[in-house]
């Protein structure tokens, strides 16, 4: 089993940053995908970001997101993290990391969320 853990999330001004992390326990992730999700009031969660575990990580982006956030990991600290620069208010929303593991079609852990609120 793996534990998911976010933090990190906050109130901040349009236009600000913050840096969300993912803290991984249980088992390595290493060979894992790890994805950002996000969840606004009244709407459905929607994908942020992901990294794969392979050489070069090969991360990808909503459109909504690209350009302004980075997704990143540190295998030797089991940690996943997502950079957001810019933030607009609807970014506002609960972040939610997870977990594919190598050869699933589906991201089979989640954390608990993180809530970021940016202000007009």
């Amino acid at each position: 089993q793996v534990q998911l853990v976010e933090s990190g999330g906050g109130l901040v001004p349009a236009g600000g940053s913050l840096r969300l992390s993912c803290a991984a326990s249980g088992r390595s992730v290493s060979n894992y995908a790890m994805g950002w999700f996000r969840q606004a009031p009244g709407k459905e969660r929607e994908f942020v970001a992901a990294i794969s575990w392979g050489a070069g990580n090969n991360p990808n982006y909503a459109d909504s997101v690209k350009g302004r956030f980075t997704i990143s990991r540190d295998n030797a600290k089991n940690t996943l993290y997502l950079q957001m620069n810019s933030l607009k208010p609807e970014d506002t929303a609960v972040y939610y990391c997870a977990a594919r593991p190598a050869g699933s079609g589906r991201y089979d852990y989640w954390g608990q969320g993180t809530q970021v609120t940016v202000s007009a």
